[in-house]
């Protein structure tokens, strides 16, 4: 059984449409993407799933349990942390940790968490005194006090640098290992080909594919592209020939290769029996950015307004 059930969910604010028709089962153990652009209806679709939204339509199971109905007993089985979240500014590390801890009968110990999380050095240190990276982190730890079956994890990078979010990751994948499954909202595709099992894309509040990054890429095309500088002269018909070969082209003095399945051995071997090496070789796949715009139509905009 899915451990979380969204069918035919809905939500209207005025005339803006947020949410339409979004559908998606999350399993347990996996790390479950929600990937869009801002605006798109993910942060929503999130809020109505732990019960901070009131949705027009459709129907949401989680761990069995309706989010609204059911919203007392949900909130000690899920661990949130939202995109906006903010602490008063004056309140310490342990002391936010201690009070989340105190709305829970059997919480986590929240000095380990503060350990385990590479923040108890700051334990002492005022929320506003933080920086991005240990304010993250600190988010965390609150959506884990509670030893929560499920953490929803909305934009947990965004203004990070890039050391800072790599670190976020690695935090993201231990989380999972402890048993935790995890809704991870973003609109970094990095961030999502690397941490998700699986992925919702959302677009204009709804949702066009779910499947594994791999399997979105693959849905594009499997055409790979092989550019690399000959160290001699080669006829370019004898490439052209190869079985798994769809082009070839010159770019300057460099070669274009497209083709599928084996192509990168099919055309290594071939230049070896030709005593020619491949130098400056390059191998371009389809991305999961590329997926987005196959399925959507349209180039990725992270800058819109979130939603």
């Amino acid at each position: 059984m899915p451990i979380i059930e969204v069918a035919n969910l809905h939500k209207r604010y005025g005339d803006v449409v947020a949410v339409d028709d979004v559908s998606f089962e999350v399993e347990e153990g996996e790390i479950f993407g929600i990937l869009g652009p801002n605006g798109a209806g993910k942060t929503t679709t999130v809020e109505s799933i732990v019960g901070m939204r009131q949705p027009d339509g459709g129907t949401i199971r989680v761990l069995g349990l309706d989010p609204r109905r059911d919203r007392a007993e949900l909130r000690r089985r899920v661990g949130v942390q939202l995109q906006e979240s903010e602490l008063p500014e004056k309140i310490t590390v342990a002391e936010a940790l201690d009070l989340y801890a105190s709305f829970y009968a059997d919480p986590a110990d929240p000095r380990a968490l503060l350990d385990e999380l590479g923040i108890a050095d700051k334990a002492d240190a005022r929320f506003d005194k933080l920086s991005g990276g240990q304010k993250q982190r600190l988010s965390i730890a609150l959506a884990l006090v509670g030893k929560p079956t499920i953490a929803v994890l909305d934009e947990l990078t965004t203004g990070l640098d890039p050391r800072a979010r790599r670190d976020t990751w690695q935090l993201v994948e231990d989380v999972r290992a402890r048993g935790v499954t995890i809704i991870l909202v973003t609109h970094f595709m990095d961030e999502a080909e690397r941490l998700c099992d699986r992925l919702a894309v959302i677009d204009s509040g709804r949702v066009v594919a779910v499947d594994s990054p791999a399997g979105l890429v693959d849905r594009v095309t499997d055409e790979q592209r092989i550019v690399f500088l000959p160290s001699r002269p080669i006829d370019v018909g004898v490439l052209a020939d190869l079985p798994d070969v769809n082009d070839v082209d010159r770019s300057g003095q460099h070669l274009v290769v497209t083709g599928t399945g084996n192509v990168l051995h099919s055309l290594v071997t071939t230049l070896a029996a030709q005593d020619v090496i491949a130098t400056e070789l390059r191998l371009d796949r389809a991305n999961l950015e590329d997926a987005f715009v196959s399925l959507t139509g349209k180039a990725f905009d992270s800058a819109t307004t979130a939603a």
